[in-house]
């Protein structure tokens, strides 16, 4: 057994001064039981905590660290930038290039507005939806998280899953009233909804692969769907591709389903592994937003020149600008690390005789201790959390850091290599007996 001595000191310690001893929720363990460690250092695709252990990691800081971590260009960018000042509130050139990237990568982007997180980018997508619109509902998906905003917080994935409250205590009745949560992958209720509302259903806003409830795909046909009945409703369609955006294709899930949502919003990647959102679509919408437009949305960190540098040097490493995206090497090899690595954890669940569902798209999976499809929310309350729990704590003691909750996605990067997959194999294997 592992002795966490000084992480469970650091813990105690934490709890006199954060809320909860963490500063986010589902760090905090509460969905597998015990007491998180804390991380001294990283670096590639491995974390070392504060007693000394090592742990191959496919939390990758929830998504950015596509390239691992302390990338030795990321670094040396981020201090080269630093010795130039850390933030200016001014006009930089970084963040021209940046925008660039993005623009040039993503095929539904002809404008881009930087933020700072990826909350901050969905709250300005709503806005932008309603301000272009000048309609007020909304329609989202049970399970699809959006960032902690006060209208999104409804029947959301992510850390409000993991404790239970799906809705926020604190958010009025009447900010959420305009808030329509239907089933993700159906197609009835949405058809239902814009027949109950006529004309006032601003945008539909969905992660077009779900990664915060676990991990489920759209079904066949069903973003089309959504395409289709939004143009013909005259309401906005609204990728959140925080998660899957640079992740599983270089222009994102849009490119790889091959749906041109009007407005897209961005994290993670785009920062490089420091905070940063981003909010873009088509001219026409964009520029409503202030100062061209209506629309107010303002930051004083934006586009911080330290974020614009890690996220440039992640983007070009990635090789988005350099490769086509059917054939850059970059995604070819985390498409096979995750393919490697799904049947690896299928034959392994088999050979136990345990019910494991393992849904992937790219470097993204997720892990269900069910024997039936999960395609839904629905679907995933049904697995076993009891099961993941013990999963999680054999995996964590042999060294294999996933995340700490079913309702969480986990992650591949290219410092992944052949030797870290059949190893969290082996280590899988060996536990899922115990189950």
């Amino acid at each position: 057994m592992r002795s966490r001595v000084r992480s469970d000191e650091l813990f105690t310690a934490a709890q006199r001064w954060l809320v909860g001893g963490v500063n986010s929720p589902v760090r905090a363990f509460r969905a597998v039981g015990g007491n998180p460690f804390f991380v001294e250092r990283a670096a590639g695709c491995r974390v070392w905590d504060v007693d000394g252990h090592e742990y191959v990691d496919y939390v990758l800081t929830w998504g950015p660290a596509i390239l691992g971590h302390a990338h030795p260009r990321i670094v040396t960018a981020v201090q080269a930038a630093a010795a130039r000042g850390t933030s200016f509130g001014i006009p930089n050139p970084a963040e021209v290039r940046m925008a660039e990237l993005i623009c040039r990568s993503v095929p539904t982007i002809e404008k881009v507005r930087l933020c700072n997180s990826g909350t901050e980018a969905c709250m300005t997508a709503i806005r932008l939806a309603r301000g272009f619109t000048g309609r007020d509902k909304i329609i989202k998906f049970a399970g699809c998280y959006h960032g902690h905003v006060d209208s999104l917080l409804v029947k959301a994935g992510s850390g409000a899953l993991t404790f239970g409250h799906p809705d926020s205590a604190g958010v009025p009745a009447d900010f959420a009233k305009h808030t329509l949560v239907l089933p993700y992958n159906e197609t009835e209720p949405v058809r239902a909804a814009f027949a109950a509302y006529p004309g006032q259903i601003a945008a539909i806003i969905l992660e077009p692969v779900a990664g915060n409830a676990g991990l489920f795909l759209p079904r066949p046909g069903w973003l089309e769907f959504l395409r289709q009945i939004t143009e013909k409703e005259g309401a906005l369609l609204i990728f959140d591709e925080v998660m899957t955006g640079f992740r599983l294709a270089p222009g994102g899930a849009q490119q790889r389903f091959g749906i041109r949502p009007d407005l897209t919003t961005l994290g993670k990647i785009i920062g490089g592994g420091l905070p940063v959102g981003a909010i873009g679509g088509r001219a026409e919408i964009m520029d409503h937003l202030a100062p061209l437009g209506p629309v107010y949305q303002a930051g004083t960190l934006s586009g911080n020149p330290l974020a614009m540098a890690a996220g440039i040097t992640a983007l070009e490493e990635l090789g988005v600008e350099t490769h086509p995206p059917a054939t850059n090497p970059v995604y070819q090899r985390l498409e096979q690390l995750g393919a490697q690595l799904e049947e690896g954890l299928r034959q392994a669940a088999q050979m136990a005789g345990v019910p494991l569902v393992l849904n992937r798209c790219g470097s993204m999976f997720g892990l269900y201790f069910t024997s039936q499809p999960v395609w839904n929310l629905d679907d995933a309350l049904r697995s076993d959390r009891e099961r993941f729990r013990r999963f999680f704590h054999g995996m964590l003691e042999a060294g294999i850091y996933l995340a700490p909750s079913p309702f969480e996605a986990g992650f591949l990067s290219t410092a992944h290599t052949d030797a870290e997959i059949e190893s969290t194999v082996r280590a899988a294997a060996a536990v899922l007996k115990t189950l």
